[in-house]
């Protein structure tokens, strides 16, 4: 039985999505808001009415009436880089950020992770322009139209947000040369959906009856030069593939940003896989390659499962403290096993609520 599987390819026909509102790098920050927040930072961005107590009533109601509730930490450290070029989306009720959405969506949820590279302005704007995009591109409808249209949604949310950047970049002297993975997780009720460019991961810690044992699902595909279908894109394009590296330079095979590469092939197309979260899901680990350079998948899962279950099982905001201090942990252990790079994990808990 598959655990998670690759959506259709997208059907373009007349635009749904609409036009994205413009960005601009500014100090752009890493998005990890409040509910509060986003409901006020929305009306403030958008010029769009403010949401009425009873509209943000109703969204509350909603995530009562899910199946999963979802809440997100995260743990950053610089490494040994001169500066940190990473940047991070965390939003655990992203219907705060919607002015109408069918009642079938009962949860919406937002995580994503920019590791940047040539610099941390790609990985900025990127944290800023993606969930913009990503809202203005959501499909409208019901969970089922979500679901058939949510893979359009991604590749044309990631390609303007690669197309603002690179026309931000050129508009300076000289250009930007910056650019940046990203992988994002948007849960949708009981599902989540993840895309990727890049080498980061998205990993889902499910139990298993048989082994008796927690495991760990990847959920995303690196995006390597050396891979047969991505070097296959590279040469037809001119380009060619040394050391492992996009002209024995650019490490990844797909990003935003890296306009000096775009034309060897280096594309913005992110691969969007789908997964039914059960019962015996425990937690979403989404992390940088700085982390990977450390860890395997499976140590990842049952490291963080060693901490969480240090101190035995707890409820509220024990658990909550219990869930931050096992991302601290598992970053600072990247650190000490000599990960030079920057790492950056988000740690998704999944409760069940009924």
């Amino acid at each position: 039985m598959d655990l998670f599987d690759d959506l259709p390819e997208p059907s373009y026909g007349k635009d749904v999505g609409g036009k994205a509102e413009p960005n601009k790098l500014g100090a752009a920050k890493n998005m990890t808001l409040t509910n509060a927040e986003d409901v006020d930072n929305t009306c403030k961005s958008d010029g769009k009415r403010k949401l009425s107590e009873d509209d943000t009533q109703n969204k509350k109601k909603r995530v009562e009436h899910a199946t999963y509730k979802l809440r997100g930490f995260v743990a950053e450290h610089q490494g040994e880089r001169d500066e940190m070029q990473d940047a991070h989306v965390l939003i655990d009720d992203w219907t705060s950020r919607f002015i109408s959405l069918d009642p079938s969506i009962l949860q919406l949820s937002l995580y994503a992770v920019m590791d940047g590279h040539g610099g941390k302005r790609a990985s900025r704007f990127a944290s800023e322009s993606l969930p913009l995009n990503l809202r203005e591109k959501f499909p409208k409808g019901d969970t089922s139209r979500v679901m058939s249209d949510i893979k359009r949604c991604f590749i044309e949310a990631y390609k303007k947000t690669d197309e603002d950047f690179l026309k931000e970049a050129a508009k300076n002297k000289p250009a930007w040369k910056d650019g940046t993975t990203a992988i994002s997780a948007v849960c949708v009720n009981d599902a989540v959906y993840v895309a990727n460019l890049g080498d980061s991961k998205a990993v889902l810690c499910r139990y298993n009856e048989e082994e008796k044992r927690c495991v760990g699902i990847p959920l995303s595909q690196d995006h390597s030069p050396s891979a047969y279908e991505e070097r296959l894109r590279i040469q037809k394009a001119g380009g060619h593939v040394k050391n492992g590296r996009v002209m024995g330079v650019l490490e990844v095979s797909r990003s935003i940003g890296d306009g000096q590469y775009k034309t060897f092939g280096v594309t913005c197309l992110p691969d969007v896989k789908k997964c039914q979260l059960k019962d015996k899901d425990r937690f979403l680990l989404i992390g940088c390659d700085g982390l990977w350079k450390s860890f395997s998948i499976q140590e990842s899962i049952e490291f963080i499962e060693q901490q969480l279950n240090k101190c035995g099982d707890t409820a509220g905001r024990e658990t909550d403290a219990k869930f931050q201090a096992a991302c601290n942990k598992l970053v600072s252990e990247a650190v000490l096993r000599l990960s030079a790079d920057n790492v950056t994990v988000i740690l998704v808990r999944i409760q069940k609520t009924r």
